[in-house]
């Protein structure tokens, strides 16, 4: 599995890196931007190796439970009674390591959060590992039943299966909220506004001031608001069109219709609103 992750965290590096590559292709790369990219690779270097020193903590732990796992069946298995004090340890053992390995989650998900890597089947390998911690769960209170059964009472395992079953619900409750809080920043980092109209309106709006565009307080409410990832094409129903606000060159085209009337196509989205979130396209 480890392996798996590995691979995984390493081609989802470069597909992010390739895509950085292809995006600034229109663009003559210098040397200065040559520097850039280079920090851009050597960061992500960095920040897969703590995503994969963190995996590999987690599936040790994981490894480590099974192991002792393994210990508390073959001692149960035993029906002396001097045996009860190695069980307690045993189960102690994977009580604290248990809750080692859900600390390591969280910092997993912090990381992935804070990472410039993509992320979205990093969000996933942790929720099997969620997955994974609730199985074990439910192993321990398969143990306790069968305990009590062979009259092997421990005290320390209730104490276990009481804190797990709290930490489990909190874990599940922060992982929602968490993945709400990033729903929102998603969408919000990836909305956009525009208008267009003619010298007339566009004044009326306070958008376009003599030959300044969103110096004033301008009417907001005026604009359509967009989600850049999807509308990639803006119909001008104009014979006349011209971009008011900065947006580079290369990353959209201007082309008439049939009708001879102009549409703005966005080729290049996270270039196109690099240099500001709001369009102005004066019309006739």
């Amino acid at each position: 599995m480890k392996k798996l992750l590995s691979l995984f965290l390493l081609s989802t590096l470069l597909m992010a890196v390739g895509c950085k590559e292809e995006k600034r292709e229109p663009v003559v790369i210098d040397t200065t931007e040559s520097d850039s990219l280079q920090k851009i690779i050597t960061q992500k270097d960095n920040e897969l190796n703590d995503l994969l020193t963190t995996l590999n903590e987690i599936q040790e732990g994981f490894r480590e439970i099974s192991e002792a796992e393994g210990r508390v069946s073959v001692v149960r298995a035993d029906e002396r009674a001097d045996k009860g004090q190695q069980i307690r340890e045993d189960i102690q053992f994977i009580s604290n390591t248990m809750k080692r390995n859900r600390e390591l989650i969280n910092k997993l998900r912090q990381q992935a959060r804070e990472s410039s890597v993509k992320h979205d089947q990093l969000n996933v390998t942790i929720e099997n590992m969620l997955k994974q911690m609730d199985e074990k769960e439910q192993q321990l209170q398969e143990l306790r039943t069968q305990l009590e059964a062979k009259d092997i009472h421990i005290s320390e395992l209730d104490e276990t299966i009481t804190a797990l079953n709290e930490n489990v619900e909190n874990l599940k409750t922060e992982s929602n909220e968490k993945s709400q809080t990033i729903s929102t920043q998603d969408k919000q980092l990836n909305t956009a506004w525009y208008v267009f109209g003619t010298k007339k309106e566009l004044r009326e709006q306070r958008i376009m001031e003599g030959d300044r565009v969103l110096q004033s307080n301008f009417n907001k409410s005026y604009f359509t608001k967009i989600d850049i990832r999807v509308d990639k094409e803006i119909k001008l129903y104009s014979k006349s069109a011209k971009l008011l606000t900065m947006h580079p060159s290369s990353s959209y085209t201007l082309t008439q219709d049939a009708n001879k009337q102009y549409i703005l196509r966005i080729t290049n989205p996270q270039i196109f609103w690099s240099t500001s979130k709001y369009l102005v396209v004066l019309v006739k």
